[in-house]
């Protein structure tokens, strides 16, 4: 939410930080900047160039015959836009939203076409800089456990965060997570 500050930075502090990684030319490579966002108990990474914006919940238009993970759209100046949870996408429970969670506008590019999106996350944490030797590879978990959806895992401030490849996220028809049966 525009003003909700988090470790001591707020959503619009968090944001000018993402418009000036994206200013900066980082790339979307292993290391560079990550915007870094909760989901439940853990924190997930994306690359900064993938996000357009940072907004508060609003009203959302549901659709019907979409998967439960897709809220529906919002008109976000002018632009329909679809709306992911990105907590039932992971197959997580579904929460009531608080005065924290938002929805991070990306830019995800499909086999067919660049299209934007909105993820709503829990809450947004911060900017960080990830280098490449703080970047693990996906471990292998076997069975029916897939993680293409992963960059990587990092290593930041003694904690993991979990990178995200959100063209494989929002790319996906599904939950994600596990191999089709």
């Amino acid at each position: 939410m525009i003003g909700a500050t988090n470790q001591g930075k707020s959503v619009m502090e968090t944001m000018l930080a993402v418009e000036q990684g994206a200013a900066n030319g980082q790339s979307s490579g292993s290391g560079g900047k990550f915007l870094t966002f909760t989901l439940g108990n853990e924190e997930y990474g994306v690359p900064v160039l993938k996000v357009r914006e940072i907004i508060k919940v609003m009203d959302i238009t549901q659709v019907p015959q979409v998967p439960e993970y897709v809220l529906g759209v919002i008109n976000l100046r002018g632009k329909v836009i679809p709306v992911i949870d990105l907590r039932r996408k992971f197959g997580f429970p579904a929460m009531e939203h608080t005065e924290r969670t938002c929805i991070i506008v990306v830019d995800v590019d499909l086999p067919a076409m660049r299209v934007m999106m909105g993820v709503v996350v829990d809450a947004v944490s911060e900017v960080l800089n990830v280098t490449d030797a703080e970047i693990e590879e996906t471990p292998e978990f076997g069975g029916r456990a897939t993680t293409a959806y992963l960059l990587g895992l990092a290593k930041v401030k003694d904690s993991v965060k979990i990178l995200l490849d959100l063209d494989r996220v929002l790319g996906s028809d599904g939950q994600i997570g596990t191999h089709a049966s």
